[in-house]
């Protein structure tokens, strides 16, 4: 069973060998693909990648190319497919983090904006709009 973040946090600052913590919760360094992060996301919401992509307001042959690995999103592309999905705050700072990506920091001004819309359920068009009246940078724009 992998170990959650802080009991490994603390294996690896108080453990002698990083060879040993490494070794012993190998299954806590095992990365999911994108890709099948994606697919697992449709089958908890049971919807299709299609719909995800409508929602989320990706131009459909970009959106497929992501969900079957042939792109690689870009940021922004994951917040809007995080719209589509309908994901948490939580959820969507876990498709970033999967996705090697930065989360969403509250500090800066656009990331607070879509904090504030995922966090308050909006949908693409209401988050763009949001992002739009504090006047920054689109999604998917920059």
């Amino acid at each position: 069973m992998a170990s959650t973040t802080n009991t490994l946090l603390q294996k690896l600052v108080n453990g002698k060998s990083l060879q040993k913590v490494l070794d012993s919760d190998a299954e806590s360094f095992a990365e999911v693909p994108l890709t099948k992060y994606l697919q697992e996301l449709c089958e908890e919401r049971d919807v299709v990648p299609e719909q995800v992509i409508k929602k989320a307001q990706i131009d459909r042959t970009y959106g497929h190319q992501i969900f079957n690995g042939t792109r690689n999103p870009s940021r922004d592309k994951l917040i809007q497919l995080a719209v589509g999905f309908g994901l948490s705050l939580d959820e969507t700072q876990m498709l970033l983090k999967k996705a090697g990506k930065s989360v969403l920091y509250s500090k800066i001004k656009r990331d607070a904006a879509c904090i504030y819309g995922i966090s308050h359920g909006m949908n693409m068009m209401e988050l763009q709009e949001l992002l739009l009246s504090v006047d920054v940078p689109l999604l998917g724009r920059f």
